[in-house]
């Protein structure tokens, strides 16, 4: 059974080396205090199948609003089929089947069924990848694709929204003097950000993340990391990471799952300090295997 976020933990003391308290946000030490921010996504018994395979088993968890969750977990574990769930992505595959619910506050719709537009859900959820993936266009009509899409013709307000969006991903400054230059030309961390003002630009209520600084360098990632500690304030984040430190620095709630399951979801100050199953003090200490 998980744990909710607001109750005491029942597991022994972690005998590992996770990160301390001390290297958390000081907000998330306060791992007793009540939960106040409203749910904006709550998952319900979702299973998810790559045809007769089960790669996710009965999960159910909240998604707080205006917050970072965390997903973390060994390869193969469902935590990016379940990313996926949230955008359709896996309508895109024959064979592929849904069950349970997504529900997105405060509409209440549910994100996987069939009265869900998936084209819809892609606008109001949008996701970034594990390696950047610009369009072969411009850096202005990367960011500028989906307004189209959305309708927007004014070439003014293209201009003015696609700026919004570059400025929110930390890049306007960067590209400001050259956005009719091919994506392609930016480096990997710029194209990552790239395809984060991509996924701003249309507005969407929660963004994902698949592992999006696996492919980048120190540096790179530190500039993405301190992008996300901005963009908690205005949208709500689900990140897919299996970088145990980056998940204790960014985020305010962890997910542990293995083998399809949601094993244990707190918050991470205490997921990381006091796990109560053995199972998740055996990953985040890196005895696990």
């Amino acid at each position: 059974m998980v744990t909710p976020p607001n109750s005491p933990s029942p597991g022994a003391q972690s005998q590992g080396s996770p990160p301390k308290v001390g290297s958390l946000r000081p907000e998330m030490a306060r791992t007793d205090a009540p939960e106040t921010r409203p749910i904006k996504a709550d998952v319900k018994n979702l299973s998810f199948y790559y045809g007769a395979f089960k790669a996710v088993k009965s999960v159910t968890l909240p998604f707080y609003e205006k917050a970072v969750t965390a997903l973390i977990g060994p390869s193969g574990c469902g935590k990016t089929t379940l990313l996926r769930c949230f955008n359709r992505m896996h309508d895109l595959y024959p064979g592929n089947r849904y069950e349970g619910a997504i529900h997105l506050f405060p509409s209440g719709v549910n994100i996987i069924g069939p009265e869900a537009s998936p084209i819809e859900m892609r606008m109001r959820v949008s996701m970034v990848f594990q390696k950047p993936n610009p369009f072969p266009k411009s850096i202005f009509e990367n960011v500028a694709y989906g307004l189209r899409l959305r309708g927007v013709r004014s070439r003014r307000e293209l201009e003015g929204l696609v700026e919004q969006a570059l400025k929110g991903a930390a890049l306007w400054d960067e590209v400001k003097d050259r956005l009719r230059d091919g994506a392609y030309g930016l480096s990997g961390g710029q194209q990552q950000r790239l395809c984060i003002a991509r996924a701003l630009a249309v507005e969407p209520e929660i963004v994902l993340f698949d592992e999006p600084t696996s492919a980048l360098d120190p540096i790179a990632t530190g500039k993405i990391e301190e992008l996300i500690e901005d963009l908690r304030t205005r949208v709500t984040i689900l990140i897919v990471t299996h970088n145990m430190q980056q998940a204790s620095r960014i985020s305010d709630y962890t997910a542990f799952m293995y083998l399809g399951e949601l094993i244990e979801y707190d918050r991470t100050a205490r997921i990381y300090t006091n796990p109560s199953k053995p199972l998740t003090e055996q990953y985040i200490s890196g005895r696990f295997g």
